[in-house]
């Protein structure tokens, strides 16, 4: 499986002034218009305020860009290079809750949470990608301290809410690189790297496998 990434800028020595890098997953277009119709609901039904995240910028983030330490090259490079080692399996990523997170620097993000075999799978691809970083001398902590969630909005006054939803899942190809930009509500991706297709688990058909057996000599009754 060949990797690629796209670098839409030249790359830095450092992390300049207001912008950051993480790496996540993107919804497909269904997926990503359900997420917007469930946000546009709760803020009807719990009167939820606050900044929207725009349909094109939703995602679940996988991993933020690791502490330098041993850096042997400009950091974007580092990162596009730590990406192009990363080998794991696609999966089906589901959101099956909505609920309000705890406030971050004054605004409390509204999300929606993906369910069990979602974590499990992200967490994985998680790991992966901060082993890959470590590689290049960038240091993830708190790997396996982990909920995948999407954000909708921002709100200085939402509620608190935890409440179940209709499931939203979509397959999960590729992971991104998205570099993001403080205070402008601003993504751009700028690498993406396909994931591998998971092999099918092996179906056992009991009837076929006994119908190609050999067939046993009759036993003889004892007199």
């Amino acid at each position: 499986m060949e990797m690629q990434a796209i670098s839409t800028s030249p790359s830095q020595s450092e992390l300049a002034p207001g912008i950051n890098y993480f790496f996540a997953v993107m919804p497909d277009d269904i997926a990503r218009s359900e997420i917007v119709a469930v946000g546009e609901r709760f803020r009807k039904s719990h009167r939820v305020s606050g900044s929207s995240v725009g349909i094109d910028s939703l995602h679940l983030s996988l991993c933020p860009m690791g502490k330098p330490e041993r850096q042997r090259q400009p950091l974007e490079s580092a990162l596009l290079a730590a990406a192009g080692e990363v080998r794991a399996n696609g999966f089906v990523a589901s959101l099956d809750s909505a609920m309000r997170f705890s406030a971050r620097d004054g605004q409390f993000p509204f999300v929606l949470c993906a369910d069990t075999a979602t974590t499990e799978s992200a967490l994985q691809l998680r790991k992966a990608i901060a082993a890959a970083q470590s590689h290049v001398g960038l240091q993830v902590s708190g790997v396996s301290s982990f909920l995948p969630h999407v954000t909708l909005l921002q709100g200085h006054a939402v509620d608190a809410i935890e409440e179940s939803i209709a499931s939203i899942h979509w397959h999960v190809h590729e992971f991104v690189l998205i570099r993001s930009f403080f205070g402008q509500s601003k993504n751009e991706v700028i690498g993406r790297w396909p994931l591998a297709i998971a092999p099918e688990p092996e179906v056992h058909d009991l009837l076929a496998e006994m119908a190609s057996m050999p067939e046993l000599p009759d036993l003889l009754d004892e007199e």
